[in-house]
C-alpha cells in the first residue's frame, strides 16, 4: 500500500512538472489584422500575457501602416448601438492576460497608408507603462476566419 501511495505521489509530481512553462516576460501572440482599403480603417487583435510579477499597462500602439493608431473598446451602448471608445491605457495585471478581439478591446488603425490585403503583413509596436516596447509582425487575415463578424463597430471595414 505504501508503495502505491509513493508511486501515485511521484506520478503527480512528474505530471505537475510537465505543465506549460510560465514566462517571466511580457508577450504578445496570435496577432492578426483585418483587411482594409487605403485611407480607410482597420483593426488589429492579439493576446497579451504579462508573465511578470509587476502590474503594467498598455499605453499606446504605433505603426507605419496608418496615419493614426489608437486603442479602442467596442461595447454596446445604452441605445443598443455598438460604440467604439478610445482608451488611454488598458491594465495588464501581473500574471494576467488581455485579449484584444473583435467586439472588445482592439488596436484601431485609422487612415491606412495603403491597402491591406489578405496575406499582407504590417508592423505594430506595443508601448507599455513599465515594460519595454514589443514590436510585432502582424498578418492580415479574413475576419470571418478569426471569429470576427465585421459587426463590432467597424462599419466601414470588410
Amino acid at each position: 500500500m505504501k508503495n502505491k501511495f509513493m508511486f501515485v505521489l511521484v506520478g503527480l509530481m512528474l505530471l505537475s512538472a510537465c505543465g506549460a512553462p510560465k514566462s517571466n516576460a511580457m508577450e504578445a501572440r496570435d496577432a492578426w489584422a483585418r483587411a482594409g482599403l487605403k485611407d480607410g480603417n482597420s483593426a488589429a487583435y492579439m493576446l497579451i500575457s504579462n508573465g511578470t510579477a509587476q502590474n503594467d499597462e498598455l499605453v499606446g500602439v504605433s505603426s507605419d501602416a496608418a496615419k493614426a493608431v489608437e486603442i479602442h473598446l467596442s461595447q454596446m451602448g445604452a441605445d443598443g448601438t455598438m460604440q467604439m471608445l478610445p482608451q488611454e491605457a488598458i491594465a495588464l495585471p501581473a500574471g494576467g492576460e488581455l485579449e484584444l478581439k473583435p467586439g472588445s478591446y482592439h488596436v484601431m488603425l485609422i487612415g491606412l497608408v495603403k491597402d491591406l490585403n489578405l496575406g499582407d503583413e504590417i508592423t505594430l509596436t506595443l508601448h507599455f507603462q513599465i515594460h519595454e516596447d514589443i514590436t510585432l509582425t502582424v498578418p492580415v487575415k479574413e475576419a470571418a476566419d478569426m471569429g470576427g463578424s465585421g459587426m463590432d463597430g467597424h462599419n466601414s471595414m470588410p
